[in-house]
């Protein structure tokens, strides 16, 4: 502690040493010295209730006293974190997970800490923030068996934690002393409803969390990597909200993509084509739960706004607010900002990736009627928009994007296949007039938007290559042995790549590492492009590297910063875990070129 009582703050660490907690309705990043260093509550986009990992309020932590060093690990088959330090006296664990089955208005931290090989020595601190603004905090209350706190709108009580002591501005501290073989079971609850009733009792909390872990990761025995697979999903699991099934595109907002380059961004939030990505991904695996969820959340959004379906959403499905700054130190080397302006923007290959999720789900049987109109909603909302300058996948400004013209003919020609339409079948007609849009599409696209060398350009005012071009050839349209298909993955591998790192587009006329990271989707693309041509080889070299930028608790990032070898961009960033969850699947089976 500090002169004046209150706790020093935790340091920002490298990106890589941060594991996640999850629950499906909210996150919680875990650093290296025990600290919660990053929680909203009671949802994914409420304020922060502990934000030291971009300079805010409010912190809780489990720290051992004396020096030591950090590391931890999952367990298999879920989010069960456990943390562990080895001190100058022996070894400290402290198992650590956001309790299931969830609920919307209410997390429960669990946190068991354990003494192994020795006694512990542990400093526990607990201090409420107070989210982006000042907020209000109410001082800690003693209760039978912990304290109860007010910060705002939000109720926390904290039990197991009887020994604590009250400080300035609301901080709770112990001095925590174990024996070995001794355990300590601390509890957390933060709820914007009143705590009435007994608290948890810790021991149940965790069997009916460690059940609903092995009910929700399915054996993915059969993928090119069984252990990086299942961790993938559980990530993509804990990101999913099973109330909406909406799944947000990172737990953070705000982490610089490039230092004072002003990419940094809000991404607490449901990208539509994210969500798609993952739809597909599962589909891919053999799995069904996650790929509902995805089903469900973009049929209602199809449902409710058509063709002027937004490019994200909150997890709940209402609008995402507009971006603003907000009065925090930051992250080093970015700008705290909190909503985003996607709602302005129209993309039109969320409509394409829509149609491909639907006819994963088709050949799956898991379509229903309400989606069944869903897939007519989509398709005539290409039918009448793709004339329409759009922001594209990299979400940058209006033009006629090559991707998103390609990507919108994939879908439509998945979803007419007579393979896809699943046992209801999609009439005749349909099938006709979407296979024949499909045409139109790709016609056009060729006409106006492939290079001289005979490979898709970026736009048709725009001669680049673009990595995202590799994808509707690997979702079957253009095929892949298509000359067009051959030479834009041949033109990709020429001027996007730099050994195994692989990038989006050039920004300009500097090398490609000093523009931006590599982007570390579009290494698992490589790796899925280079199988559908056959090179199996090439393909695991691919899928080996990208897997390998993932920090020490497995989490990958946007980018990566190859000169630093640090992770950039928010974390953990979900369609990248999905496009390695599809490369698993898609290894594991023999190449089709």
């Amino acid at each position: 502690m500090t002169a004046g009582g209150t706790v020093k703050p935790f340091p920002p660490w490298s990106l890589r040493e941060y594991a996640l907690l999850a629950d499906g309705e909210r996150g919680a990043l875990v650093g290296p010295f025990g600290e919660i260093a990053w929680l909203c509550a009671p949802r994914w986009d409420s304020d922060p209730l502990f934000a030291g990992l971009i300079g805010g309020t409010g912190v809780y932590a489990v720290t051992p006293v004396g020096r030591f060093a950090p590391g931890g690990y999952y367990e298999d088959g879920g989010l069960i974190r456990r943390s562990r330090w080895i001190t100058e006296d022996g070894v400290v664990e402290c198992r650590e997970v956001l309790a299931l089955p969830a609920d919307p208005h209410r997390l429960v931290l669990l946190r068991r800490i354990t003494a192994d090989y020795g006694p512990a020595r542990l400093r526990v601190v607990l201090e409420a923030g107070t989210g982006f603004g000042p907020g209000g905090l109410r001082g800690p209350r003693r209760t039978a068996n912990g304290w109860t706190l007010r910060s705002g709108g939000l109720r926390l009580r904290w039990t197991g934690a009887e020994a604590a002591r009250p400080g300035p501005g609301g901080l709770l501290t112990a001095q925590v002393v174990l024996a070995p073989g001794e355990r300590l079971d601390l509890v957390l609850e933060v709820s914007d409803h009143r705590l009435d009733g007994p608290p948890p009792e810790p021991e149940r909390c965790w069997r009916a969390t460690e059940h609903a872990w092995r009910d929700a990761v399915p054996d993915l025995g059969h993928t090119y990597d069984e252990r990086d697979a299942r961790f993938s999903y559980a990530v993509l699991r804990g990101l999913t909200s099973p109330a909406t099934g909406g799944m947000v595109a990172a737990a953070t907002t705000s982490l610089p993509e490039r230092a004072e380059a002003g990419r940094n961004y809000d991404y607490r939030y449901v990208w539509i084509r994210d969500q798609c990505l993952v739809g597909q991904a599962i589909a891919s695996c053999g799995a069904d739960r996650l790929l509902d969820d995805a089903v469900r959340f973009t049929t209602e959004r199809l449902d409710e706004h058509g063709s002027r379906m937004a490019p994200a959403y909150t997890v709940t499905g209402g609008r995402v607010p507009d971006q603003r700054a907000v009065d925090l130190p930051g992250y080093p080397g970015g700008h705290d900002q909190v909503g985003n302006r996607i709602t302005r923007q129209f993309q039109l290959d969320v409509f394409g990736e829509a149609l491909l999720l639907f006819a994963a789900a088709a050949r799956r049987d898991r379509l229903d009627p309400q989606t069944r109109c869903a897939v007519r909603t989509a398709a005539d909302a290409i039918a009448r928009r793709w004339r329409e300058p759009d922001a594209g996948i990299w979400e940058l400004d209006d033009r006629v994007w090559t991707h998103s013209r390609l990507i919108c003919a994939a879908g439509l020609r998945a979803i007419a296949r007579p393979e896809a339409a699943g046992p209801a079948g999609v009439p005749d007609g349909l099938a006709a007039a979407w296979s024949a849009l499909a045409d139109r599409l790709l016609a056009h696209t060729a006409r106006h938007a492939l290079h001289p060398s005979g490979r898709w350009q970026r736009s048709p005012t725009d001669p680049a290559p673009d990595l995202a071009l590799l994808l509707p050839p690997v979702r079957g349209t253009p095929a892949p042995d298509d000359p067009r298909t051959v030479a834009t993955l041949r033109a990709c591998r020429r001027e996007l790549t730099d050994g195994h790192f692989a990038y989006r587009f050039r920004h300009d006329e500097r090398p490609l590492a000093e523009a931006e990271g590599a982007f570390v989707l579009c290494g698992f693309l490589m790796a899925l492009a280079e199988h559908r041509q056959g090179d199996a080889v090439e393909a695991a070299r691919w899928f080996e590297a990208t897997r390998g930028l993932c920090g020490s608790a497995g989490l990958f990032s946007e980018e990566y910063d190859i000169a630093q070898r640090q992770q950039r961009g928010n974390l953990p960033q979900a369609f990248v875990h999905a496009m390695l969850l599809e490369c698993a699947a898609c290894l594991a089976r023999p190449p089709l070129g």
